[in-house]
């Protein structure tokens, strides 16, 4: 059975595999953002990056060998797989982990979830998905949310300017690297599309080797844990489960699940960290999210796209 074949049916016989994958996803990105706070004491940016995808790309190359996972040779595929993976598990992650320096989980995450409201943008060019008016309007909400949230900063909370910008760089690196995988996705599994997305942005930071040599060999044995979990839970398992629920349903539907994770996140931070965004965030953060839901809703008719990627 080719991967086409098996989408199909997966997606009308059994729906809730890919909800399922989506939440699975949804709960262990949260956990990243709290891990990443976590760790980020005892880990440069770079080194962390570097350290849980070579975890996940371990983790995931196991499976691949045990299972006899055929890989994409098409060019075009390799070529697509190396730019999403260098832009989402080498930039994305790097920025990310930069940000979290300079903000708290909960904010980090609110900023990061304005990638949806990009996501819609983009698929609708690129992917052929439609170009509704919403976008236009959901995307200048979201623009005022990110504004809040930059008024906002400063004070005891440790925000600066740098690390929005971090987080915003983070989205757009989320936002170009899922418009890439979705056409790849038409044709090679979830597994081994993670798994080569994950080595690519592994190789794209190996430059941070020495970094991590000398921080593993200096951090806590939590750190340490921490690090793995990473790399295992919100990198092997977690992006393996998105890509197999991004293949069943539309790039911007698959976008707006990620609405929930500021939520999850700010309660893990609080329980877990002792930590909250300040209270303009939150305001601003709502907005977000009520600028990436604008983009979802039903448009009541949409403009033809003929540029597309695939």
């Amino acid at each position: 059975m080719n991967a086409k074949t098996s989408v199909s049916t997966d997606t009308h016989e059994r729906p809730y595999l890919a909800w399922a994958a989506a939440g699975t996803t949804v709960l262990m990105w949260a956990s990243a953002f709290v891990g990443i706070r976590a760790v980020g004491d005892s880990f440069d940016p770079g080194a962390l990056a570097l350290g849980r995808q070579l975890v996940g790309t371990i983790a995931l190359g196991v499976i691949v060998v045990i299972r006899g996972v055929e890989l994409p040779r098409g060019k075009r595929e390799l070529g697509l797989i190396a730019i999403y993976g260098v832009l989402w598990f080498g930039g994305y992650n790097v920025a990310l982990n930069a940000g979290e320096r300079h903000l708290d989980a909960g904010t980090a995450a609110l900023l990061v979830n304005v990638g949806p409201v990009l996501l819609a943008l983009s698929a609708g060019v690129f992917l052929g998905e439609g170009f509704a008016r919403q976008l236009l309007v959901g995307g200048g909400i979201a623009f005022v949310g990110v504004t809040v949230i930059s008024v906002g900063a400063g004070g005891d909370h440790e925000i600066d300017g740098i690390g929005i910008v971090l987080c915003l760089v983070a989205a757009v690196c989320y936002a170009a690297a899922v418009t890439l995988q979705k056409p790849v996705l038409r044709t090679v599994s979830a597994l081994p599309a993670t798994w080569l997305g994950c080595l690519a942005g592994t190789i794209a930071c190996l430059p941070f080797t020495p970094g991590l040599w000398e921080q593993t060999a200096d951090a806590s044995a939590g750190s340490i844990v921490g690090l793995i979990y990473l790399g295992v839970g919100p990198t092997a398992v977690a992006f393996t489960t998105w890509a197999y629920a991004l293949a069943r349903t539309d790039a911007g539907k698959m976008g707006a699940t990620t609405y929930l994770v500021p939520a999850i996140v700010i309660a893990m931070s609080a329980v877990a960290l002792g930590e909250l965004p300040p209270p303009l965030a939150f305001v601003g953060g709502g907005l977000c999210l009520v600028g990436v839901a604008v983009t979802r809703l039903r448009p009541r008719s949409r403009l033809p796209i003929r540029r597309r990627l695939a």
